[in-house]
């Protein structure tokens, strides 16, 4: 089986067997490498390392504020509000 192709200078150009056949295994060789850059299954290591410092960063945040003076007395107060409770 041969392909006709055409040049700049509409000549024809007859192109082989082996042409035809190089074009078809690279063509599916470029098919699947596309397909699997599509797939994207679970986290790369790049996301989760961003994820973790991502949930360090929240952890030191939340520490800070629980620690704080004014949160202390906010807790300190409802705790001391709850225990001098009637009953």
């Amino acid at each position: 089986m041969t392909t006709n192709k055409h040049d700049e200078d509409g000549r024809k150009i007859e192109m082989g067997k082996t042409y035809t056949w190089a074009r078809k295994a690279l063509g599916s060789f470029w098919e699947t490498r596309r397909a699997a850059l599509r797939t994207d299954t679970g986290m790369s290591t790049v996301e989760y390392a961003l994820g973790l410092l991502t949930a360090a960063g929240v952890a030191v945040m939340f520490s800070k504020v629980v620690t704080g003076t004014s949160v202390a007395g906010a807790l300190e107060s409802m705790v001391m509000k709850a225990l001098d409770a009637p009953f």
